[in-house]
């Protein structure tokens, strides 16, 4: 459940969500002389997409060059990026390389793994 309160011209939002697929409810409380206004708008289908992680290995087979190029490439990574990450997979054993929607980071995923690298989403 997410909560956010933000105060607009003289209104206080409260923008109330739940779980995927569950209504939410904004409220706007106006404070005008001393007397309050209500308006609330509801029963609205929230549309969020749950995000996953692609996670790069570490193996003893790929040169740091070469993993660094394929982030840049695949997962779109500066070299400063690609170079950080390359060496938290080699210390670490594994380094989360990108954060998504399920459909863009299965085709990073199939990508790396045709480059000889090992890499799941999770």
């Amino acid at each position: 459940m997410k909560a956010f309160f933000f105060l607009q011209n003289n209104y206080l939002v409260f923008f109330l969500s739940l779980s995927l697929q569950h209504n939410f409810t904004i409220r706007m409380i106006t404070i005008y002389n001393n007397k309050e206004q209500e308006q609330t708008s509801g029963n609205t289908l929230l549309e969020e997409s749950e995000l996953f992680d692609l996670v790069l290995f570490n193996d003893d087979v790929n040169t740091f060059d070469w993993v660094i190029e394929c982030l840049i490439s695949i997962c779109e990574h500066d070299e400063i990026q690609a170079e950080q990450s390359a060496y938290i997979v080699h210390y670490k054993g594994k380094c989360t390389v990108r954060s998504g929607e399920w459909n863009e980071l299965e085709v990073m995923q199939k990508e790396l793994s045709n480059c000889g690298l090992s890499a799941d989403i999770l």
